[in-house]
């Protein structure tokens, strides 16, 4: 996972820190010498880990910090500030054109992810910003390049234009916006071409379709585990382009997070988005607060509540609330909040946004033995009657035994299902009536205080 390496270090500088109590001047520059290491072992650019180092150093060694009560959590909340200072301070948005369409120009080298980063941005402002996106395929060189988004766009339900590849970009470009303006599209998205390196043809390219559809923004996808040469990549085509925010991708990988934590300082200009998994709803938002607080190993709340928001309907929790009223929660009701939080993300993802979590308890997490688990429950339930669903006590051993055999499981898997859902009833019991008001009565006040 991204800065996994860095932020074992940093923690463990930290750690180092608070058993010390009281801190020296030797102390503070000896964990700033770590932290040095650690950054630039990240592959953050050397310029910025020393301005970074600098800026840390001389909060660090103030009066307040030495001779604070506790000093090692002061210099924790100093590197986290700063950490979110080189990253941009806060989440850079999206700027919409006044009059609709707004125009999105994507570039970058081929194989940075752009197409698919096209998709996902699309999918994502169809989603939280309830707009309709038009993707319009500007890719004439590479092979598949159009097909590669008409498939995307199938998937997502997203319409693609094109003129295929006899087409002139610019053409592309222009008819596309005519196009969006005709049907409502709003923004219209257009992957451009990209290159193996940087050259005058592609450059000429991207400022002949800059000059057709003057682009609100101009984006530019680099590919996180190219390290220093993605900051590279972005400084040059921020020369020669004046591109207006970055989304990186495959943020997901094995990367060691030095382009996060340097293209903003270097460039001068914000992540508007990160890719983090292979999914097309795999694109969030870049918030440098919340990305620190990953690296610090604090968590990240507010994150994990926009993934359960957006994966959890409001209307079916009010009636989910009701049913654990009444005590009427089934096993159909449970297969709805088992997709739910699946929707969520992978299960490493979200116990590693929980504030506190030992990284311990995340190497311990067998995902793959988790996600075959989850896909057993799923087929289990998808195998009883409607009838069994909603009452399992009428599950008799000879249909236990047709429902291993249907969901592909072993009677013992449907067995311990059914125990622990029982389990679960008991314990959701404990929640109803009057003590359940008493309790949701406590929450409020808590709430109000």
């Amino acid at each position: 996972m991204a800065f996994e390496s860095l932020g074992d270090k940093l923690q463990g500088v930290f750690k180092r820190l608070r058993g010390k109590g009281k801190l020296t001047e030797k102390d503070i520059k000896d964990s700033m010498r770590e932290v040095k290491l650690a950054l630039l072992e990240a592959d953050v650019n050397f310029k910025v880990v020393k301005e970074f180092v600098n800026a840390v150093s001389e909060k660090a060694v103030g009066q307040e910090v030495m001779e604070s009560l506790t000093p090692a959590q002061q210099i924790v909340k100093i590197v986290n500030d700063e950490l979110t200072e080189i990253m941009g301070g806060e989440n850079a948005r999206i700027e919409f054109a006044q009059k609709p369409p707004t125009v999105i120009m994507m570039c970058g080298l081929q194989g940075a992810g752009k197409t698919t980063a096209s998709a996902k941005l699309a999918l994502n402002m169809r989603k939280q910003m309830g707009k309709r996106p038009l993707l319009a395929a500007c890719d004439i060189y590479r092979p598949a390049a159009i097909k590669q988004l008409e498939v995307l766009g199938k998937q997502i339900d997203i319409p693609v234009f094109s003129l295929g590849t006899e087409a002139n970009p610019v053409d592309i470009a222009k008819q596309a916006v005519a196009h969006a303006i005709q049907h409502g599209n709003d923004p219209v998205i257009l992957d451009t071409a990209g290159r193996l390196h940087i050259d005058e043809e592609l450059m000429e390219e991207l400022k002949l379709i800059t000059d057709a559809v003057s682009p609100q923004e101009t984006l530019l996808v680099v590919d996180s585990m190219t390290g220093q040469d993605a900051v590279n990549v972005a400084d040059s085509f921020n020369s020669q382009l004046e591109i207006s925010g970055v989304i990186l991708s495959k943020l997901d990988g094995d990367t060691r997070g030095g382009a996060a934590l340097s293209v903003r300082k270097i460039t001068g200009k914000p992540i508007k988005f990160a890719s983090v998994g292979e999914k097309m709803s795999d694109l969030e938002p870049f918030y440098p607060d919340r990305m620190a607080s990953r690296i610090l190993g604090m968590g990240d709340v507010l994150t994990l509540i926009d993934k359960a928001q957006e994966a959890i309907d409001e209307k079916e929790a009010a009636e989910l609330e009701e049913k654990i009223r009444q005590q009427k929660f089934d096993l159909e009701d449970f297969l709805g909040v088992f997709r739910q939080i699946k929707g969520m993300g992978s299960i490493t993802k979200l116990i590693g946004m929980i504030p506190g979590v030992d990284k311990k308890v995340l190497d311990s997490v067998d995902v793959d033995e988790s996600e075959s688990r989850m896909k057993h429950i799923e087929a289990i339930i998808q195998s009883m009657t409607p009838k069994e669903r909603a009452n399992p006590a009428i599950i008799g051993a000879n249909r236990k035994i047709r429902i291993a055999k249907g969901s592909g499981t072993r009677v013992q898997d449907v067995n311990q299902l059914l125990k622990q859902f029982g389990e679960m009833q008991k314990m959701m019991k404990q929640f109803s009536g009057p003590k359940q008001s008493k309790m949701l009565k406590r929450m409020k006040r808590m709430g109000g205080m």
